[in-house]
């Protein structure tokens, strides 16, 4: 850590701590924005035992594009460029999955002995049945870096059910390439010793383990401390005000349940024979191509398409969406 990003680091820790010492200051809606179980004027969908914030764009009948956010923990308000494929005749879909940007947060205890992969996948599948009005309309993922891993489980889980899917930067799908990425691109070492000790003891502010409105907002400093390696380029755009925002307990949760498990989001992927689109940065420090070779080696059928001059998020919000991007995925649409 240099010497100005241990001075950042310092002045966030001292400003928390003054924001924390006000009374209040973590009920729903101070210190962050409301989630939708909390807020019904948000847009949201029901989904098991949970309220998802989510919406669509565009004709209910047309194919469907999923859009699945990265995180675990963040929100898809930095996918919002999406929703340029409405004008391609297609259902846009969006959602923050389970403990995410504005969707309903749960304690620790509630994912206690449970599957935490099952949790993703049978909301997906929830979230699929929600919003397709006939059996046979089609289905396409749009995933970007755990939203590609997901999507790519999903499809190993239920190959039949997805007709394509457009992959930007899974961080891994075996759990030591996913240590390994994280390990490499993050701009501290997020679920490490650190950050374990300031969100889930909150030694400095509280001893509340389950307050989710500080844990957010703690996660989200973090997540914004500078580093030489981190993957979000300033050039590429993906800013904190590209997020509502972080989910700090799924986001442990996940990573504990990981590390545990040693899951492979891969399985099955090798009977998913349609087309698959998979894209990254030709500017990121960790994205090399030799990473992108080794992570889509287990896709049967696929494209590899380098986007030449952005990192980890620049396909989203530099003219690399409007000139390469958007109309790559249009042409890959287009062939299915």
């Amino acid at each position: 850590m240099t010497k100005t990003q241990a001075q950042r680091y310092l002045f966030m820790l001292i400003a928390s701590i003054f924001l924390f010492s006000c009374e209040k200051i973590d009920e729903p809606g101070n210190l962050v924005p409301k989630t939708a179980d909390q807020d019904p004027s948000i847009p949201s969908i029901r989904i098991a035992d949970r309220v998802l914030h989510s919406e669509a764009f565009g004709n209910p009948d047309s194919t469907i594009i999923i859009c699945l956010h990265g995180g675990p923990g963040a929100d898809y308000r930095y996918m919002y460029p999406a929703k340029d494929f409405v004008n391609y005749g297609y259902r846009v879909v969006f959602y923050d999955q389970v403990g995410s940007g504005l969707s309903q947060r749960f304690n620790e205890s509630y994912y206690a002995n449970k599957n935490l992969d099952e949790i993703f996948l049978n909301e997906l599948k929830g979230v699929i049945k929600y919003y397709k009005t006939s059996p046979n309309q089609k289905v396409i993922f749009f995933g970007h870096s755990w939203g590609s891993m997901l999507a790519t489980a999903y499809a190993g889980k239920y190959p039949n059910e997805i007709h394509g899917m457009a992959l930007i930067e899974p961080g891994g799908l075996k759990w030591a390439d996913v240590i390994e990425y994280i390990s490499k691109s993050q701009a501290i070492p997020l679920w490490k010793e650190l950050t374990n000790d300031g969100l889930y003891q909150d030694q400095f502010i509280s001893t509340q383990k389950d307050n989710h409105e500080k844990l957010d907002y703690k996660l989200a400093m973090y997540a914004s401390h500078g580093s030489p390696n981190v993957e979000f380029a300033p050039e590429d755009g993906l800013s904190n005000d590209k997020f509502w925002r972080q989910g700090a307990v799924i986001n442990l949760i996940s990573f504990n349940y990981g590390q545990k498990d040693k899951p492979n989001l891969g399985s099955g992927i090798e009977n998913y024979n349609k087309p698959i689109l998979f894209m990254y940065g030709g500017k990121g420090k960790v994205y090399t191509d030799e990473r992108a070779t080794k992570v889509s080696s287990v896709y049967v059928n696929k494209e590899i398409f380098k986007i030449d001059g952005v990192g980890h998020s620049g396909m989203f919000y530099t003219s690399a969406w409007t000139n390469v991007t958007l109309p790559k995925i249009v042409n890959y649409l287009n062939s299915l």
